[in-house]
């Protein structure tokens, strides 16, 4: 079962929503709890929330309905200006009000707040937090059962779990009256609660509570079971001003806070024996208002008269009102009772994770759950057992059946020497004394009963007979009881846990050691402070317990951030991160991650991607929306000493620094953005400076060095990626494994791309780069006479940037040297080198450019320098240089125009990082067809795929699961890709390019514009695939054509469509 939750189209956009709480102490934690929920999105971000006490202790599910419409419309009322409680604001009001009814023994938060082992789903998934019995409801009350309901009030206890399969197309035209709606259940259960007896045309005609199998069997429906009294009640709006008028109508007024205080007795009332009951056809006015029902209160008891005048009126306040039933037959009811047993089944057959928001060592086996938990060491969770809340450490196995909740690790030591066995339920509850705060625990069977009286044949404590329990122990029943005569013996309200002794102080885990058989005394336990179950819950810090869960559950989460971060793993943190920032515990978290940032100098990658997660954790804290562009400048002289001591590669003194330079980066939005912009541009160098240890497979040898001034001339074909691009990005490329297959192509029959170098007599460098074709070529001429005009290598936009670098990658000088630029030529080549490069392409062509031609000129200085090399190593060598240069990038596309023809070329996902290339064995004929459809299409459109590359890394790093998915996607395309190529197969190519196409655009959304889809709209018909080469954004679109040698018809549709700045171009293998 999955959670969907989120304010999504189709969900229910309540006004109000109420909780109802029995004690007034729950109100301000029950409050933050609907608050955080609301912050996740599983609430309407305008709905008002309010946590209503009970005004007295057993007020009933009727007295609770009255006195929460009553404060809901008091603050609607304040809402809309008037100064008086007025029903006008319900005319317009989706209200709904939630009972979590009384005391849980399993969880002392109730049953509402007791956490289920199942996953979210939907927008509950961008924020991590717990799916509890409540937020399970909500999402079945707001997904599927009230949507398109009209205004009125929904009203639902909460000790029960729904389950719908669809949303329930309910008629609600022209509906007035009240509508409940019900579940199946089987006779048998239903004999312990109620069923509805309806006519023909689904009218209630009576509400049958724990009545003979022989008066259920007359409530059957046609699938032969029979509708369960299971929760959910709508009230029409002019019902809902019915009963709005009993808070100032005796004795009912005496159900709300007002009416008590103004004087009024406190009065009990069932929702459904008394309110519903009062519309049922089959009741008479005698029978409704004397009739003895069991479940609410009796007209022959003490307060008899104010029930018969209570439900006096009633009957003529509402009787008339159509009571109306909605059966779901295929839907399921889960009434959360009293059995331990029951509940340990629930807990282990919900969901499929056996583990949810914990961190454990040792893995759970199947059937079993850990949730919300610390689990240090060996903690072996068996088969049918269940560890919720619980921070604890090993040796400590939980046997099949069992249930540990709220232990901490101070218990872990008691534990160890704990005579467990299965089916044992032990817990440690938060409770308040006073001013005293303290740990309870407590310790049960979970075959126990809790309400069976000590003398009949299946009362039982920790599984055992209650005489085995004295026989053993030496404990007399008058001390678990007392000795008055008439008090109810029952495990309930057996004092059986030490709590506190007069000279001892507290009581931990060793008290229910005792129970359990293990060390301890009967004197020592007489001499302690004890309570009964029911004291403790009634005692229960809610505040506290829940204080708790959330304590955990940072914590765990912490644990988890470092493992996937240090475990190379792809969760996905953002949803942690998310929640850490709105529960405040952001600085423990990042104190968390500096301290996995600098303990990572072995692994640079972990080191990037764990500074990206500060970044995303600093863009939380600024607000989504608020603060500017995640993507922007990160150079502010402020950061220069962090990133000066990384690039020394003293990490742990960078970290330090970066974290320094934080805490005066947190007060704003705005600063809180530029600090993530910085704190990824410190990720950059990290990553940088891991992609650089591809130049451990460059390897040159000394050769014959040419002439003075003779020209060594490279020239290089343009790449076409055909499936795989963007699995080659870094750190993609090696925390995944990148796998590509691209071709070499010639444009317009030229390589398009070349360089040449020589070297001249005078010691300096002369750099000239031209790009464009001829006629439009632009030239820059660059004279390097000193060491400092190199300063502007790894500064990609500088004039000469890539020809300085690659003077300074392939070691044709050296910038840190304390010779001059002069010294170094003369010493080592005798005399300067002269560099020419250019592109006959268009900027952002999409085809490989700028890495061809860091390839293409490093080949012709190697040649002019004397050196031999390798592909292989030219390949690594651009890596190298493109991470000097600071332009990051895949490797890609200098196998695309280093190496000729078509290839597959694959990365490890390991560092260094290393690529291998595969030239592909494809059928002669194949070639030829391959180019006689292949295709390019300049767009006009052109982006820069460093515009891009930021996006796609920061979403990377945070492992949002459709990159991920799409990541394993673009690797299997490509080896699709490959096999369609070495089998000759057209078709399948031009499938697996479309699907490539698909997956670069999820990898970079935006990377499609208008034009270029109207283009490949317009192109679809004639083609097996097509895609914008590279990145995307523009540059050239190539196209694979059904038939040969269709350039005509190409240009005939482009002429006839409605792009601007487009040209055809050939390509060529």
């Amino acid at each position: 079962m999955t959670l969907k939750g989120g304010q999504l189209n189709g969900d229910f956009a309540w006004t109000v929503v109420v909780l109802t709480c029995q004690h007034k102490d729950s109100v301000y934690a029950f409050q933050r709890e609907l608050e955080v929920r609301q912050q996740r999105g599983l609430l309407p971000p305008g709905a008002l929330l309010l946590t209503v006490a009970d005004p007295k202790e057993r007020l009933g599910s009727g007295g609770a309905t009255l006195n929460a419409l009553l404060v809901a419309t008091e603050h609607l009322s304040a809402r809309a200006g008037y100064t008086v409680v007025t029903a006008d604001v319900l005319d317009t009001a989706h209200i709904l009000i939630l009972h979590t009814g009384r005391d849980f023994p399993w969880d002392g938060c109730s049953r509402a707040f007791c956490w289920m082992p199942v996953a979210a789903a939907g927008r509950c998934v961008d924020m991590e937090g717990p799916v509890c019995c409540l937020d399970m409801l909500l999402d079945c009350l707001s997904t599927k059962m009230c949507v398109g309901s009209p205004p009125g009030v929904w009203v639902c206890s909460t000790d029960m779990i729904l389950s719908l399969p669809t949303t329930q197309k309910m008629s609600w035209k022209d509906f007035s009256g009240v509508r409940v709606v019900s579940l199946p259940g089987d006779i048998s259960f239903a004999a312990h609660h109620g069923v509805y007896l309806t006519d023909a045309e689904g009218g209630v005609r009576d509400i049958i509570y724990r009545g003979s199998e022989e008066r259920i069997q007359t409530a059957a429906m046609p699938d032969g079971k029979v509708p369960l009294v299971s929760g959910p009640v709508f009230f029409s709006t002019a019902v809902s001003e019915k009963l709005l008028q009993t808070h100032v109508t005796p004795p009912l007024d005496g159900c709300t806070y007002m009416g008590m205080d103004s004087g009024a007795p406190p009065l009990q009332i069932s929702l459904f024996l008394d309110i519903l009951m009062s519309l049922c056809s089959d009741q008479t006015e005698t029978k409704f208002v004397n009739g003895e029902r069991p479940g609410c209160s009796s007209p022959l008891g003490p307060q008899g008269a104010a029930v018969k005048s209570a439900r006096s009126v009633l009957w003529r306040t509402l009787r008339g009102v159509a009571l109306s039933l909605v059966y779901i037959p295929d839907g399921y009811y889960d009434y959360m009772t009293a059995s331990g047993r029951e509940h340990v089944i629930r807990l282990t057959e919900a969901g499929i994770e056996r583990q949810i928001l914990s961190h454990i060592e040792v893995r759970p086996i199947e059937a079993s759950r850990v949730i919300n938990s610390v689990l240090e060491g060996a903690v072996h969770v068996v088969a049918g057992a269940v560890v919720q809340h619980c921070h604890l450490q090993g040796p400590v196995k939980v046997h099949s059946g069992c249930l540990l909740s709220g232990l901490d690790l101070a218990s872990s030591a008691y534990m160890q020497g704990m005579p467990l066995t299965s089916d044992i339920i032990m817990q440690g509850h938060r409770v308040q004394l006073g001013e005293l705060k303290l740990t309870v625990f407590t310790v049960f069977g979970a075959h126990d009963s809790l309400e069976v009286l000590i003398d009949a044949d299946t009362g039982s404590f920790l599984n055992r007979t209650w005489s085995q329990f004295f026989s053993h122990t030496g404990i007399q029943p008058e001390e678990l009881w007392g000795a008055e005569c008439g008090v109810r013996r029952c495990l309930l309200d057996a004092r059986l846990f030490p709590v506190f002794k007069p000279h001892g102080g507290a009581v931990g885990l060793e008290g229910v050691r005792f129970l359990l058989g293990g060390s301890g005394t009967t004197e020592s336990w007489r001499a302690a402070w004890r309570l009964s179950l029911k004291e403790v819950l009634s005692l229960a810090d809610q505040q506290g317990e829940l204080r708790w869960r959330e304590e955990l559950f940072f914590s765990a989460g912490r644990r988890r951030a470092v493992d996937t971060l240090k475990g190379h793993t792809d969760h996905n943190l953002l949803p942690s991160i998310r929640a850490a920032v709105l529960g405040g515990q952001q600085g423990a978290l990042l104190q968390a991650l500096d301290s996995v940032a600098s303990s990572s100098s072995a692994d640079l990658g972990v080191a990037a991607r764990t500074l990206a997660c500060i970044a995303d954790v600093l863009g939380c804290l600024a607000g989504e929306g608020r603060g500017g562009l995640r993507s922007g400048p990160a150079a502010n002289p402020s950061w220069t000493p962090a990133f000066r001591l990384l690039e020394q590669g003293k990490l742990a003194a960078g970290v330090q620094e970066l974290a320094n330079q934080r805490a005066a980066w947190l007060s704003r939005p705005d600063l809180l953005v530029r600090a993530a912009r910085h704190y990824e541009g410190a990720g950059q160098i990290l990553l940088r400076k891991a992609v650089m240890s591809a130049r451990k497979f460059v390897f040159t040898a000394q050769a014959h060095l040419p002439p003075m001034g003779k020209w060594q001339e490279v020239e290089c074909p343009a790449r076409l990626d055909l499936s795989g691009g963007w699995s080659d990005t870094p750190p993609i490329a090696f925390e995944h494994g990148g796998v590509v297959v691209n071709m070499a192509v010639r444009v317009d029959g030229r390589r398009p791309i070349g360089a040449r170098a020589r070297r001249v007599a005078e010691p300096h460098l002369v750099l000239v780069s031209t790009s464009g074709a001829p006629g439009c070529s632009m030239t820059s001429r660059v004279v390097c006479e000193v060491l400092a005009d190199l300063d502007t290598h790894c500064q990609p936009h500088a004039p000469g940037a890539l020809l300085k670098a690659v003077c300074v990658c392939s070691d044709v000088v050296c910038v840190s040297s304390p010779l001059s630029l002069e010294q170094q030529l003369l010493q080592h080549w005798g005399g300067g080198l002269e560099l020419h490069s250019w592109s006959l392409l268009p900027h952002g062509s999409g085809l490989g450019t700028s890495s061809i031609l860091a390839g293409a000129v490093l080949a012709a200085v190697y040649r002019c320098t004397g050196r031999s090399y390798d592909t292989s190593s030219l390949i690594h060598a651009v890596l190298h240089l493109e991470q000097i240069l600071t332009t990051g990038g895949g490797w890609q596309d200098q196998v695309g125009g280093l190496v000729g023809g078509l290839k597959l070329a694959r990365s490890h996902a390991a560092l260094p990082l290393r690529v291998d290339v595969e030239q592909l064995t494809v059928p002669q004929d194949f070639l030829a067809a391959l180019q006689e459809r292949l295709l390019l299409v300049y767009t006009g459109k052109t982006r820069l795929a460093r515009n891009l590359l930021q996006d796609v890394v920061r979403n990377w790093y945070s492992r949002l699961p459709s990159i991920v998915q799409n990541a394993e996607q673009l690797v299997s395309n490509a080896e699709e890709c490959a096999h369609a190529c070495t089998e000759g197969s057209l078709p399948r190519l031009g499938a697996s390019i479309d699907r490539y196409w698909q997956q670069k655009k999820a990898m970079a959304p935006g990377c499609e514009p208008a034009a270029v889809r109207t283009m490949m709209n317009a192109l679809r018909p004639l083609t097996l695939g097509q895609s914008l080469a590279g990145a995307g954004g523009g540059g050239f679109l190539f196209i694979l054509m059904r038939d040969a040698h269709q350039e005509e018809r190409v240009q005939q549709i482009l002429h006839s469509t409605p792009v601007r700045d487009t040209e055809n171009s050939k390509g060529r293998m």
